[in-house]
């Protein structure tokens, strides 16, 4: 289940509970879903009870403890839990959280995108400029109208021409990602655009071997296999699952450096998968599921990176 099927589902449960009349609160347009804040539990937390509440002329754990008995049914949810003033926790079964490499590879670019940002279907304007130019494709990306207003930052180009347009835009949207500009000129493990452009163009080259060595990614029944992946795969499925919530909410607070930070800790979760479990066979070993299991987890992860560039204004090169 990814965060937006988890934010659907826990729609669905407030539109029952209303249509049972056990709540009495208009159904929002959208559940905010995202990784839990410090005193939060599980996989995922939503403070949909909370926003019910006033409305609802109910307490707010009230109201959480109305949806969590709708939502602990759920066959993708292992549990419900409610914290703080009326959060809701919830923790995924397992298996549900591998489908995600199944829904990045069917979606592929489109993965992440959505409705549910505030102002979805609305007109909003965005300055000009490079930080309002991948905060335009953000919103964009989540179904907003985006006017821009203003002029251009107008010492950009001078950037531009010392570090190129691609590491430009990176210090830009994210200027104490290293110490100085121009540490984005060096391709090493240090410099955080290398790596997430790297880890891409590694993922791309395992399909490209992969082909020549005659197998592709597993099949569709395979994905959901989690021993395939091998143990230390759960971070970057976990990295994989965030990304729509990552995406919702750099457009929401109309900040892309949460994306770029986000890529590169993708990045570093692909590199410690890479490393521990070899996606190409070894030798003379011929390709088994794993390998097929774990090509499809890089094809996935390059084309999540490939995306989050994309929607920086920063290319994403097949070769480094």
């Amino acid at each position: 289940m990814t965060p937006a099927e988890l934010s659907r589902t826990v729609l669905r449960a407030v539109r029952r509970a209303v249509e049972e009349d056990v709540l009495r609160a208009p159904v929002p347009e959208r559940a905010v879903v995202e990784r839990p804040r410090p005193g939060g539990r599980g996989d995922y937390a939503s403070n949909v009870a909370l926003k019910l509440a006033g409305s609802a002329s109910l307490p707010a754990r009230e109201v959480a403890e109305i949806l969590r008995r709708m939502l602990v049914v759920d066959e993708q949810i292992a549990d419900v839990e409610i914290t703080g003033p009326g959060f809701l926790n919830f923790t995924l079964v397992r298996p549900a959280q591998n489908s995600v490499v199944r829904t990045v590879l069917t979606q592929r670019s489109s993965y992440g995108h959505g409705t549910s940002v505030d102002g979805a279907g609305q007109v909003v304007q965005v300055p000009a400029g490079t930080h309002g130019d991948a905060v335009a494709r953000l919103m964009q990306a989540q179904g907003v109208t985006v006017v821009r207003s203003g002029e251009a930052d107008p010492g950009f180009p001078h950037v531009v021409g010392r570090l190129g347009r691609d590491a430009a835009v990176w210090s830009v949207l994210w200027p104490t990602s290293v110490a100085r500009p121009d540490d984005l000129l060096v391709q090493r493990e240090s410099n955080p655009l290398f790596r997430v452009r790297y880890a891409h163009a590694r993922a791309r080259a395992l399909a490209r071997n992969a082909a020549a060595l005659g197998f592709e990614a597993g099949e569709a029944t395979s994905y959901g296999e989690a021993a395939s992946y091998g143990r230390d795969a759960a971070p970057l499925l976990g990295a994989l699952a965030d990304y729509p919530v990552v995406l919702e909410a750099a457009a929401r607070h109309r900040a892309p450096d949460r994306l770029a930070r986000y890529l590169d800790a993708t990045a570093e979760s692909f590199f410690r998968f890479h490393d521990a479990h070899p996606v190409l066979p070894l030798g003379d070993e011929k390709p088994s599921v794993a390998h097929r299991s774990r090509l499809a987890l890089a094809e996935a992860t390059g084309t999540v990176l490939a995306g989050g560039l994309s929607l920086l204004g920063i290319s994403a090169p097949e070769h480094l």
